[in-house]
């Protein structure tokens, strides 16, 4: 009778997406998490021994946990006021010092919860609870930087109209050139994943020159047209576009590309007008990542460069050219979620300060 499972739990509407979402979190603390598993292995009907077999607690944890989400659902999964002594420290305090510059005499950019709770007078666990509470992330620092293009609201709505809105009988191609790819060789062979072990390799290299991968990819279904080239002139660009036109010869084309200069170099413009069946469309300034091609750079890039061997420049094109003839067998369309509303609203924030920008 002991290992009879008991009946499967219950979810509440709506609960397993979101139990889901805090197992998943890397931010979450580690109580919410591990009471969101026990709901979860409970709601697939495993016995209470085997689920507190798997998240490492007794079994009288488990049985506690199911009856408070019986009795108050996610609500009953946080954490309640505990008796004792009440708080002494207001953790706004500690938020309010954090979100100050450290003194000069510390000679540091930004706090840590040793030191600040140093300054303070308080234990730095004490510190890191507020943090934790308040959601501040002293450690962390992002960058931004706002778009100047004169024409920013047209080019917008041009690349966003044509993700979400394509013209019928075209094909919506993003193009761009990923540039000085470095043929990286390692001083010794690679030890090949093993159980219990990674794959490791010698932190030396050996160089043997870059690449350029001019790429062009079609939003509706992935598929990506690629060449290697050993520089990124408005030459090498001009035969790229060329090789584009080859490969669809019968449709109107669409071009989301930036402002490089080689884009818009006269040979290029000249050879445009000549075919007008090719159209650009350029994204703002300092808005590449509104090219979806960088997507894909990115995935080329995990899948096959940062970890590749090249005995040679040659064997590096072969091996990107291999990845792009894998890819094609198995891609799949790129989809724009933001509208242009939406992306105009966050580039027309208010500034903070009286500094134009």
């Amino acid at each position: 009778m002991a290992n009879r499972p008991a009946p499967a739990l219950v979810l509440r509407e709506g609960d397993l997406e979101q139990l889901s979402r805090i197992v998943r979190s890397t931010a979450e603390r580690a109580g919410l998490v591990q009471r969101s598993r026990i709901v979860l292995l409970a709601a697939e009907g495993l016995a209470n021994e085997t689920i507190a077999e798997r998240v490492g607690v007794a079994r009288n944890t488990v049985l506690a946990w199911r009856r408070r989400y019986t009795q108050s659902g996610l609500m009953g999964l946080a954490d309640q006021a505990r008796s004792g002594r009440p708080r002494r420290i207001d953790h706004r305090k500690i938020v309010s010092a954090t979100l100050k510059p450290p003194p000069k005499k510390y000679g540091v950019t930004h706090w840590s919860s040793r030191l600040l709770g140093k300054h303070l007078g308080i234990g730095n666990s004490t510190v890191a609870t507020a943090w934790r509470e308040y959601g501040v992330q002293p450690w962390r620092s992002e960058t931004f930087r706002f778009s100047t293009d004169p024409e920013l609201v047209g080019k917008v709505n041009d690349v966003v109209g044509l993700y979400l809105n394509p013209p019928e009988n075209a094909i919506v191609l993003c193009v761009d050139e990923k540039s000085q790819i470095q043929a990286l060789d390692r001083t010794a062979p690679l030890l090949p994943i093993r159980e219990g072990s990674c794959e490791k390799r010698t932190h030396d290299y050996v160089r043997h020159g870059t690449s350029t991968l001019f790429a062009a990819l079609e939003i509706a279904t992935g598929r990506v047209t690629g060449a290697c080239k050993p520089r990124h002139r408005n030459t090498e660009f001009l035969a790229f576009l060329k090789q584009v036109a080859r490969a669809y010869p019968d449709q109107d084309l669409h071009l989301v590309m930036d402002n490089y200069a080689a884009h818009k170099h006269p040979n290029v413009k000249a050879w445009l007008e000549a075919h007008p069946r090719v159209k650009c469309h350029f994204t703002p300034t300092h808005a590449s990542w509104m090219n979806l091609v960088e997507v894909w750079f990115g995935i080329i890039e995990r899948q096959t460069i940062h970890r590749g061997t090249f005995g040679s420049v040659k064997d590096l094109n072969a091996k990107i050219r291999a990845f792009i003839t894998g890819w094609n067998d198995r891609c799949h369309p790129f989809i724009w979620t933001k509208t242009a509303d939406q992306i105009l609203k966050k580039a027309k924030r208010s500034t903070t300060s009286e500094t134009p920008h």
